[in-house]
């Protein structure tokens, strides 16, 4: 008998409250960022790259290995392709697209793919110890899900809501924040943005998520 699949997103943790307001498209505020991405998709990429949900499964494989040979995340891919075009796009345009390219590829399984040694990384930091606080990612996503920290209820990090919108930031953000957040959390030093060891922690989180579906941008506390 095959063994249950118990993962679950992160949308699970959520109050009765938020996961309504996530639910209601008029009202939830990272639909502001995926409507925003939606028309810079169709003013700055379509007449290349064609419509949105065409690319559902190319999304969903991120992060992956680009022509270079490096390990990059959609956003990423979304900055270089920008500055090939006619002007570079501001930080919060990334976001806004790949919150649209997230959206439109909403129910798509992860199909991340093993990229090595990048998701050996990924998986030593996860166990690694780190900060003043001596913690490692597993000591709180998988041994203490479910209990509670600073208010949130802590969650099994599985990465299918992203970008976020996160009530504390009060604007949306990406995997990368999120992970640069939790070393601040742990009061580590932050590694610099768009850095190897952010890529493969998000790479091995992906592929622990493999086959989970994607929700498109999501509301966290």
């Amino acid at each position: 008998m095959a063994q249950a699949d118990t993962r679950q997103s992160g949308s699970v943790y959520l109050s009765k409250q938020l996961q309504a307001l996530q639910a209601d498209a008029s009202q939830n505020p990272a639909q502001l960022w995926v409507l925003r991405g939606q028309d810079l998709w169709q003013t700055q990429c379509a007449s290349c790259h064609g419509e949105l949900v065409t690319l559902k499964k190319a999304v969903a494989r991120y992060p992956k290995l680009n022509a270079q040979g490096a390990l990059v995340n959609l956003e990423d891919q979304l900055a270089h392709l920008a500055k090939q075009g006619a002007r570079a796009l501001l930080q919060d345009e990334v976001l806004a697209l790949s919150a649209a390219l997230y959206d439109a590829a909403k129910g798509e399984p992860i199909g991340t793919t093993v990229v090595q040694p990048y998701y050996d990384q990924g998986a030593q930091l996860w166990h690694t110890r780190m900060g003043r606080i001596n913690l490692a990612c597993v000591h709180c996503h998988e041994q203490k899900v479910g209990r509670q920290m600073r208010a949130d209820t802590i969650s099994q990090a599985h990465p299918t809501g992203f970008p976020i919108y996160r009530l504390s930031w009060q604007t949306i953000g990406s995997l990368e924040r999120r992970l640069r957040a939790c070393y601040s959390g742990v009061q580590a030093p932050l590694p610099p943005e768009g850095g190897t060891e952010l890529r493969a922690l998000e790479l091995f989180l992906k592929v622990r998520a493999q086959g989970m579906p994607l929700e498109g941008a999501s509301i966290r506390r």
